[in-house]
């Protein structure tokens, strides 16, 4: 078996009908994989399934996310169309940006619940079918995709959201101690600046988006093929020996300063 063949392998994606889960739902369906996308609106995961299907195998869920009960809830029909997951990608999150002064007390919950509760809730209800899918040869996967906002700090305004990566970075490495044995790999990955939601607000300021790409060392933004190609390794053979990481994404953001 090549060292990056995903052919057959069931993945979940969540929020994978826009922005990075898009990316890397888009990349894995072209490597081979068998991929299910959540989306918490059902035209958005309609239109990304009608993309995507063109490339191979891609199935839309539709499930809120914004509770934990909701983890509970995508579980169920995972459950009901596959008997083994070999890949969760913990995808979808939630950012708040706001000055310190007037940052809400509301932005804590709704934040730390998507971005960190629910993934600890997905991984603890579909352990059973990670387990069904896991070799010692071929660990079952959890990628968590945390942000580069977790590991150093961006003056983004957005206090949650920085804090609620953080966590999952660690939540990660605990996880990857807990299923360890029993063949279940936990690694995260901390992407940088890609074209999303996040830096949507730079397109129109010619200024502030030359200064943001001046910051990365690479001189640019993420683009799809990163993300994709770095999640498909960690879903492939090639990975097989890597539990406990939380891998940089950004263009030398985080390692060259």
């Amino acid at each position: 078996m090549s060292l990056f063949e995903i052919s057959g392998k069931t993945v979940l994606v969540t929020g994978g009908a826009h922005g990075l889960g898009r990316m890397i739902a888009a990349g894995l369906v072209q490597a081979g994989a068998d991929v299910l996308i959540s989306s918490r609106k059902a035209d958005a995961s309609a239109a990304a399934v009608a993309d995507l299907q063109g490339y191979g195998r891609c199935e839309g869920l539709v499930c809120d996310l914004g509770a934990a009960q909701g983890a509970r809830a995508l579980a169920d029909q995972v459950r009901a169309r596959r008997p083994r997951l070999h890949v969760l990608i913990n995808n979808a999150g939630r950012s708040w940006g706001a000055p310190l002064e007037s940052f809400p007390d509301s932005a804590w919950e709704s934040v730390m619940t998507l971005n960190v509760q629910v993934p600890f809730a997905l991984v603890r209800e579909l352990r059973p079918l990670l387990r069904e899918a896991a070799t010692p040869e071929d660990p079952a996967r959890v990628i968590n995709v945390g942000s580069a906002a977790g590991m150093l700090v961006e003056r983004l305004n957005a206090y949650s959201y920085a804090a609620s990566k953080a966590a999952l970075h660690h939540l990660s490495r605990v996880l990857a101690a807990e299923l360890a044995g029993e063949h279940i790999a936990v690694n995260a990955i901390a992407p940088g600046y890609f074209p999303t939601r996040m830096t949507q607000h730079l397109e129109g300021d010619a200024r502030k988006s030359a200064e943001l790409v001046a910051r990365i060392p690479f001189g640019r933004l993420g683009r799809p093929q990163d993300i994709a190609g770095l999640c498909v390794f960690l879903v492939s053979q090639a990975s097989a020996y890597m539990t406990g990481a939380v891998i940089a994404l950004d263009g030398g953001l985080t390692g060259c300063r």
